[in-house]
């Protein structure tokens, strides 16, 4: 393999697929650093479009492209430097296809008692790579992302979902936060609302998380707007022992999705 010159056409496609969402969205695809996450790509029978390798790299994730008749394109020196946005890049990339998901595709495992996460306004990539990770980890029907929320093709979100993006559904939903929690109360799911203010809010090991379940995170900074608190069946906390406020909302995603898990369990 020729190394591809940070000029070529390919790597240039690669840079506007790591700055642009409206690029991605149009080609549909997406992409994914390291050989662990690109691992879980294939386990999960992703459309994997290409890899780019760093020279001189070896690894098992490549020789299962090679035998899958993936394309693999070696890059010259520097250029995987120049494409990723992170300082120490990993050594192997794939481009892999992403159709997504709609929010009628996690109806089914909400009717079966199931439970989903849901993220209203989340702007850093890193809080919504864990959330989807923690969903995934105690076994959520699925994440929904509101309109207005950072996307989950995100490279760094997809860095942060550790592979759980292929393991779930993981809806990037066009409607409006209102129209989601509407839309899963018409389907008999109670949906509780998230809030670092106690007054009014359960403590979430009280809460009832069984049966059909929605728990919803708010942005960073604001947390959830006052319409969603007032649109939802109950509002729940997790008390602080200590001075801090609150927990990071990827934090308190997993906790809480671990919660439902737990009351699953007994």
């Amino acid at each position: 393999m020729s190394g591809l010159a940070l000029a070529n056409p390919r790597v240039q496609r690669l840079r506007r697929l790591f700055g642009r969402r409206s690029f991605r969205v149009s080609e549909g695809v997406f992409v994914v650093e390291g050989a662990k996450v690109l691992a879980e790509a294939f386990d999960a029978g992703a459309v994997v479009e290409a890899l780019y390798v760093v020279s001189g790299t070896r690894d098992a994730v490549i020789d299962r492209a090679v035998a899958g008749g993936v394309r693999v394109f070696e890059l010259a020196v520097g250029v995987m430097e120049k494409v990723s946005d992170t300082v120490s890049p990993q050594p192997v990339l794939g481009v892999v296809g992403y159709s997504g998901f709609v929010l009628d595709d996690l109806r089914a495992g909400l009717s079966g008692g199931g439970f989903v996460v849901v993220g209203v306004e989340l702007q850093d990539p890193g809080n919504a790579g864990t959330v989807i990770r923690s969903a995934e980890g105690a076994g959520a029907a699925g994440v929904v992302l509101c309109d207005g929320s950072v996307e989950a093709t995100n490279p760094k979100t997809v860095r942060s979902t550790a592979g759980a993006l292929f393991h779930l559904p993981v809806v990037q939903s066009t409607l409006s936060r209102l129209e989601v929690v509407s839309t899963l109360q018409s389907w008999g799911v109670r949906v509780w609302a998230t809030s670092s203010v106690l007054d009014g809010a359960a403590a979430y090991e009280s809460a009832d998380l069984r049966g059909p379940t929605a728990i919803v995170l708010g942005n960073e900074a604001n947390g959830l707007p006052s319409d969603v608190i007032a649109a939802v069946d109950g509002i729940i906390t997790i008390p602080m022992a200590g001075r801090t406020e609150s927990l990071n909302v990827g934090m308190a995603g997993a906790i809480l999705a671990f919660e439902a898990a737990r009351q699953r369990r007994t």
